[in-house]
Order: structure tokens, then C-alpha cells, then sequence
């Protein structure tokens, strides 16, 4: 059996990161696409109309019901399929990376649009009415006054969801889109699986410094709106 080659860690670490900004454009992507359609599915949750409410809660049901995995391939192989017999478009020429932003947006968003929609409803009711009563407009008490709160305490599990995010975004590799992931396969297919170990330990060690990234990231957020929140 072939002795374990710690060095090998380091030189490996060269040939993965030029693929960083693939997993990064995947993150980025699901993030933005995915608080839209997560912003829209909370509205409908914490709205009083009873039909949207229960659409929007048998998405994120169905959704976080259904392996990422899964429905990475049903995006995959199914989408394409159905653009081109419902609209007549064909969109199997579409970079790998598209499908996977299209699903995580997906699976984001029904997590994100828990948390959003709790944050919302941890904000008291009365200080929207009162807002509201001294002549600011709906939209105007919501902006400046609930959100600004909302978004405190919506940003640590916001923040989890984003790491989760990263971490399950790695199955890209499956359909072959080669980013952080993906290019470690290929190495280690290189070396017909000679240094698999050592690879998975870059990636682990890369995959570590983007999460304690991303963490400190939201932490000092959070800190930057307690503040204002409190200077308010």
C-alpha cells in the first residue's frame, strides 16, 4: 500500500484553486437568485391569503423533502426536456453551471424563506402600526423600521443556510461541472487514485477556510446592524 504523502497536500493546492471562482459563482448565484424567490415564498407565507400561504408551504415542503442529489439530476436531465416539448427552446447547450444554479436556487430558497418568514414574524406588530399611524406609508414602515430588525435576526441562520449552501453546492461534480470538486476528481483520475486521500484533505482544508470565511463574514454583519439598530 502506497505511504501517505502529506506533501502532496501542498502541491495539489495550486492545481485546485484556479477552480475556486467556479464554486464561488455557483454560491454567489444561488444566493442572489435563490433570497429573490426566498424574499417571494416568505411574503406568501406571512401573508392572510390562505391560497398562497399553502402553495408556498407545499414548496418548501416538497423540496426539503427531496435529496439535493436527486433533484440535481431531475434539473439536469428533466429541464431541457421540458423547455423544449412545453416552449419549444432548447437548452442543452447551456453550461453545466446553470443547472446547478437553477437547483440550488431551488433548495435555497425553501430554506431561506423559513428563515426570512420567522425573522419577520419575531418583530413585534406594533411598531409597523405605529409607524403606519404617524403617517408613513406600508412599504416606508416596512423598509425602515421591520427590516432593518428583521434582518438581525434573520442573518445567523441566514448564514448557516449559506454554508449548507456550500457545502451541499460540491455534489456539482456529479453532472460533471468541474469546480472545486470536480477538479479533484479529475486529479486524482490522474493518478489513477494514487493521491485520492491527499487531494480530499486539500479540498476539506480549502473547504474549511471558505466556511470560517463566510461565518465571520455574517458575524461581522450581524455586528454592523446591532449597532445601527442600537445608534437608532
Amino acid at each position: 500500500m502506497r505511504p501517505f504523502n502529506p506533501q502532496f497536500i501542498l502541491d495539489v493546492l495550486p492545481n485546485l484553486l484556479p477552480f475556486l471562482w467556479v464554486t464561488l459563482a455557483v454560491v454567489a448565484g444561488t444566493i442572489f437568485f435563490g433570497s429573490l424567490l426566498g424574499f417571494l415564498l416568505a411574503w406568501a407565507k406571512a401573508s392572510g391569503q390562505p391560497r398562497w400561504r399553502s402553495l408556498a408551504n407545499a414548496y418548501t415542503y416538497t423540496i426539503r423533502c427531496t435529496p439535493p442529489i436527486v433533484l440535481l439530476f431531475i434539473i439536469f436531465y428533466g429541464l431541457p426536456k421540458f423547455c423544449l416539448e412545453v416552449f419549444a427552446v432548447n437548452i442543452n447547450s447551456y453550461d453545466k453551471i446553470f443547472f446547478v444554479i437553477v437547483t440550488f436556487t431551488l433548495l435555497f430558497a425553501a430554506s431561506v424563506s423559513e428563515v426570512m418568514r420567522s425573522a419577520y414574524e419575531a418583530i413585534d406588530r406594533g411598531q409597523y402600526e405605529a409607524a403606519v399611524s404617524i403617517g408613513l406609508t406600508p412599504w416606508q414602515a416596512f423598509y425602515h423600521i421591520v427590516m432593518p430588525q428583521a434582518t438581525v435576526v434573520a442573518l445567523p441562520n441566514f448564514g448557516n443556510s449559506v454554508i449548507n449552501l456550500m457545502k451541499e453546492g460540491s455534489l456539482a461534480y456529479t453532472i460533471g461541472l468541474v469546480d472545486l470538486i470536480g477538479q479533484g476528481q479529475l486529479i486524482i483520475a490522474q493518478h489513477y487514485g494514487a493521491f485520492a486521500l491527499e487531494t480530499y484533505l486539500a479540498l476539506a482544508f480549502m473547504y474549511l477556510l471558505l466556511t470560517l470565511g463566510v461565518e465571520q463574514s455574517f458575524l461581522r454583519l450581524e455586528h454592523a446592524f446591532s449597532q445601527h439598530k442600537k445608534a437608532a
